[in-house]
């Protein structure tokens, strides 16, 4: 709980930002809405991909610092950065032709305009942001993440202030609307790197890395290593959002109410997601640790600990979704606007259905972040691959277009993806770690 808190604190923080971009840009109203929904399926699924390939600092360096390898840690962090900057261009000429790609998914004229100038904004934002997940990689995995916690929780409040002055056009600024969340996200990002930056480059206990003063150095291994760790993790991350991604394509060819329906709900649902997920990371690092330290029974038992955490915590959300549906949703839309009635009708049933994959969602994250503890990526990939395509795509499409469920039918396939998730890596968590105590 003392590692996790703080990193439940900033997954919370960084959700906050789509959260309040949501929050305000439902103020412009359905379309508007309904754009951010499309815009961010392409950038946060692009950016997912890049972020889990850079996750594999964490327990490279989480391993290390159990085995007091300071050479490691820093050649680890080192060709982190150096992958985010090629991560961070390939992602940047994705997301500035997102707009093409929205056209060829099959959405409507209206709906990809403001999706294609949302994305040009925020794409900026890219390459700060995937540096400082380098950084903030480093920071937990030898358990510091107080100041990257800091750091993001005062982002929050630049968000709230940035997108007021550049959606509404305040201090002399045009009013932008949409775009104004873009480059409001893009600031934000930029001063936290810059921030997190200067605090590893001064912190005396970090000096001893080398991290930015050896930064010129190329590391060939260190940097294959990486990379092998850390594609297995990106595929993974990529293949479970790419279900919530093309549940969003899906939805859209349902109708606009039914998208912006599906965007509230899925953010209430990523939002408490951030807990558990926060909850996994730190349980990744704990296994890591304990790893390092050539201590097996120590990692099984910080993995089984973090699943009941997770599970405890997705339970009361649960609850919260069943028992006060109206008042989620009331948070992104103004229940008394008639022009929200239809949005609100549709969302209020789908959070049912987030309530009812909240708990099967807190394990396999969990599971995940233990397995990744341990170096294990491969195959948790090729299981995400059977859960989320072969379980949750498929029968999302099935029970909302041939069976005719629409909207509820593809919540149901989310339903049933995650749960095949959290049954298989639960399983192979268990033999993995009971083999390693042997």
């Amino acid at each position: 709980m003392t590692l996790a808190l703080p990193i439940v604190v900033t997954q919370l923080a960084h959700i906050s930002l789509g959260f309040v971009d949501t929050v305000m840009v439902g103020r412009l109203g359905p379309e508007a809405l309904a754009g951010v929904a499309l815009g961010n399926t392409i950038f946060f699924n692009t950016l997912i991909f890049c972020m889990g390939i850079l996750m594999a600092v964490g327990p490279l360096v989480s391993q290390a610092f159990g085995a007091a390898d300071e050479d490691a840690i820093g050649r680890s962090v080192r060709q982190g950065l150096w992958l985010a900057a090629g991560l961070g261009t390939l992602a940047f000429v994705i997301i500035q032709n997102g707009g093409s790609l929205l056209r060829l998914l099959g959405q409507s004229d209206v709906n990809v305009r403001g999706a294609d100038a949302y994305l040009k904004a925020i794409s900026w934002g890219i390459f700060p942001f995937l540096g400082m997940v380098a950084l903030r990689s480093f920071a937990e995995a030898v358990s510091r993440p107080r100041a990257v916690t800091a750091i993001v929780l005062s982002g929050v409040g630049v968000n709230i202030f940035l997108n007021w002055v550049l959606m509404f056009g305040k201090f002399g600024f045009p009013a932008m609307g949409l775009v104004g969340t873009g480059w409001a996200s893009t600031g934000v990002y930029t001063v936290n790197f810059l921030l997190l930056s200067l605090w590893v480059a001064r912190e005396i206990d970090f000096r001893r890395y080398h991290i930015f003063s050896r930064l010129s150095r190329p590391d060939p291994s260190m940097f294959r290593e990486l990379f092998r760790i850390g594609w297995p993790i990106g595929a993974s991350m990529g293949i479970e959002t790419s279900l919530f991604m093309l549940t969003v394509i899906m939805m859209g060819w349902i109708g606009t109410t039914q998208l912006a329906a599906h965007q509230v709900a899925v953010q209430c649902a990523a939002f408490t997601f951030m807990v558990p997920l926060g909850i996994g990371m730190a349980t990744s690092v704990r296994v890591g640790q304990a790893i390092g330290k050539r201590e097996p029974v120590e990692a099984r038992r910080a993995g089984l600990v973090g699943v009941g955490l997770s599970v405890t915590f997705m339970v009361c959300t649960a609850v919260l979704f069943l028992v006060f549906p109206l008042r989620v949703v009331s948070l992104y839309l103004d229940l008394a606007e008639p022009a929200n009635q239809a949005v609100i009708a549709t969302a209020v049933p789908l959070l049912f259905f987030a309530a009812a994959f909240q708990v099967v969602d807190g394990v396999q994250v969990a599971v995940m972040g233990a397995l990744r503890g341990m170096k294990d990526t491969y195959q948790p990939m090729i299981l995400s691959v059977l859960s989320y395509w072969g379980v949750g795509l498929v029968s999302g499409y099935v029970l909302a277009f041939p069976l005719g469920m629409q909207e509820q039918g593809l919540w149901i396939g989310l339903v049933l993806g995650l749960t095949a998730a959290a049954i298989l890596l639960t399983i192979r968590f268990l033999r993995l770690s009971q083999g390693q105590r042997q």
